[in-house]
């Protein structure tokens, strides 16, 4: 069992406020969705993108599209997670590297190919897909930020229409949700989670 792993895990929690002055490095960042691209995904599609909010007057801009939440001026960073509708457009990347070093045959990648192609056919299944995967790469970014003793927040509350129209964001991509990262300017209450029982049946 890794403990430091299950101890990371349990001490993240949502910052209710962070600490202005604190900083973090593009290198950092880089890491830190590094790591988080080790989620796994749906036909390895990696059906995810970034926009990394890092300067101040990036992060000043963001601000009225947050409804004015000071948590994306006061953090260090907040990236913004977005979903790829169109992630079976990635199949050649995903699977090229497998190809050319001889892990699968080239028609096993081509059967990968159908199936994904056959998928999308359906684009409330592809759009689901997109999120569902980009729910899972967001909460690793919160767990490597943690791990670098980081704080972070997951905000769902910003104008995902203007979002799109600030950065020219295509209809590829749809905004998932804001994780502004920095240091706590304090420690606020472990919020409660419900008994295993109470959400758990067991077959």
């Amino acid at each position: 069992m890794d403990q430091v792993m299950l101890d990371t895990m349990h001490k993240r929690n949502g910052t209710k406020e962070f600490d202005k002055e604190t900083t973090i490095t593009k290198e950092e960042l880089n890491a830190i969705l590094q790591d988080a691209m080790t989620a796994p995904s749906s036909f390895n599609l990696q059906h995810w993108n970034f926009i990394v909010f890092h300067s101040d007057e990036a992060k000043q801009d963001l601000l009225p599209i947050a409804f004015n939440q000071e948590k994306v001026t006061d953090s260090a960073a907040t990236i913004a997670v977005l979903a790829d509708l169109e992630a079976n457009r990635n199949v050649d990347v995903a699977f090229d590297e497998l190809v050319d070093s001889g892990a699968i045959t080239s028609e096993v990648k081509q059967g990968v190919a159908n199936a994904v192609e056959n998928f999308y056919q359906n684009p409330a299944a592809a759009r689901d897909t997109a999120f569902l995967n980009a729910g899972l790469v967001s909460m690793q970014i919160m767990l490597a930020a943690e791990a670098r003793d980081y704080d972070t927040i997951a905000m769902g509350g910003f104008n995902g229409k203007a979002f799109k129209e600030a950065y020219d964001v295509s209809d590829r991509f749809e905004p998932v949700m804001l994780i502004s990262i920095g240091k706590e300017a304090w420690t606020p209450a472990k919020t409660p989670r419900l008994a295993v029982e109470d959400v758990t049946t067991w077959k």
